[in-house]
């Protein structure tokens, strides 16, 4: 696809596709994170399920999933994520470029076929999207009723990326997810903007057709990435928090780096 035809966040995560996996993985607090999201995925989705991933990647998390006995159908707007998640997966991961606000003509495209039995989209893919209303039409189409959705996005109150963030002198970032609006964001050289939800806008943007079941923290003590690489060298530290964040994940929900929301298919 023509960059010209994609979003700003489409063309800034395809520039660094092919540096995204060295830049990210070896930090260890997003390991840690990851740990979590990935507990909640497969208590959410028995074996055999059929899931869809929204802004998947590189494939990461839907590989991960299909060794555990799912199958998944990795989505993502940046064609070179695909191209990376594709290389990586080897054919044992299914993918297609599809914006999450054009789920709908995948869902035309799909016609025919069965539904899938849950959909995820974790760390902040969907911060990417200002309204999610059009994401939720159409994944509508593509869920049975009663599947779970499970979306992991930026929390709105994060103090561990405020006290970072202070601490290097930039207040700015420390204090962004207050934003209500959209807020400027860049990877590498290229700028787009990121949007903060809140639970109640989830919830009206993606009504009626998904309810609310509850919301997790991710990252409470556990550190964001801006903390990094300095937490990466302090292991002990980092696990200390990692098991502080347990417990902790639902009361303290708001609190968090990201958080997690489930969500269930109606019958609408």
């Amino acid at each position: 696809m023509p960059s010209s035809r994609l979003g700003a966040a489409a063309q800034a995560f395809d520039a660094c596709a092919p540096e995204f996996d060295r830049r990210f993985a070896p930090w260890a607090s997003v390991q840690a994170q990851r740990r979590a999201v990935r507990r909640a995925l497969t208590e959410a989705f028995p074996r055999d399920s059929r899931l869809i991933e929204i802004g998947g990647g590189t494939g990461e998390d839907a590989l991960w999933l299909t060794r555990q006995g799912r199958s998944v159908l990795l989505t993502d707007a940046s064609p070179a994520m695909i191209e990376a998640a594709a290389a990586k997966c080897r054919g044992e991961v299914e993918t297609a470029v599809v914006a999450a606000d054009d789920l709908g003509k995948l869902a035309e495209r799909l016609t025919g076929e069965s539904q899938f039995d849950g959909a995820y989209s974790v760390f902040a893919a969907l911060n990417c999207v200002s309204d999610l209303s059009e994401f939720g039409r159409g994944l509508a189409r593509l869920l049975r009723p009663g599947a779970p959705l499970m979306l992991v996005v930026f929390g709105t109150c994060c103090p561990g990326e405020m006290i970072v963030e202070l601490a290097r002198g930039r207040p700015r970032n420390a204090f962004r997810r207050f934003n209500r609006g959209d807020v400027p964001a860049r990877l590498g050289t290229k700028r787009f903007t990121v949007r903060y939800h809140r639970g109640r806008d989830l919830q009206r943007m993606l009504a009626p057709y998904f309810r609310l079941e509850r919301r997790e923290g991710i990252g409470i003590f556990v550190p964001p990435s801006a903390a990094e690489p300095w937490i990466s060298r302090h292991p002990r530290l980092l696990r200390t928090l990692e098991a502080l964040d347990r417990p902790a994940q639902r009361p303290f929900a708001s609190l968090a780096d990201h958080v997690l929301y489930r969500f269930v298919r109606t019958a609408a």
